[in-house]
């Protein structure tokens, strides 16, 4: 089970952005963070087309499945989504990792039992402005 920004464990930390240019202040080979939206699709798109690893939020299944078209490294979701999107994944055999985003170490277990890749806390998610 991956665990970004747990106090334990050293790990990735996902970029977030809201345009382009912010783009230009995150760490070579960073992984970006946007919340998946039409309003976002451009940084998307040159995300895609500049190979840069991306982490989308994402809050619904159609989002889902457009994010694992986008080629998404990791896809975010709050974790009353995160068993639902997990099925999607294995039966879709997404290459995306299903994250779920969590604030307290209990929550750890309930994830693991319900077969989630992976937990981000808020530590693990870096805001970053253009």
């Amino acid at each position: 089970m991956i665990l970004i920004g747990h106090r334990f464990i050293e790990s990735e930390s996902l970029y977030h952005i809201l345009d382009i240019d912010a783009i230009k202040n995150t760490p070579p080979s960073s992984t970006l963070y946007i919340e998946f939206s039409e309003d976002n699709l451009d940084i998307i798109n040159y995300a895609k087309l500049n190979n840069i690893p991306i982490a989308l939020e994402v809050h619904s299944i159609e989002a889902l499945i457009y994010g694992a078209n986008f080629g998404a490294k990791y896809l975010v979701c709050y974790p009353s989504e995160a068993k639902t999107f997990q099925k999607l994944a294995e039966t879709y055999l997404f290459d995306a990792k299903i994250l779920a985003k969590i604030e307290e170490d209990k929550e750890i277990e309930k994830m693991a039992l319900e077969g989630i890749d992976g937990a981000i806390y808020p530590k693990g998610i870096v805001k970053i402005s253009s």
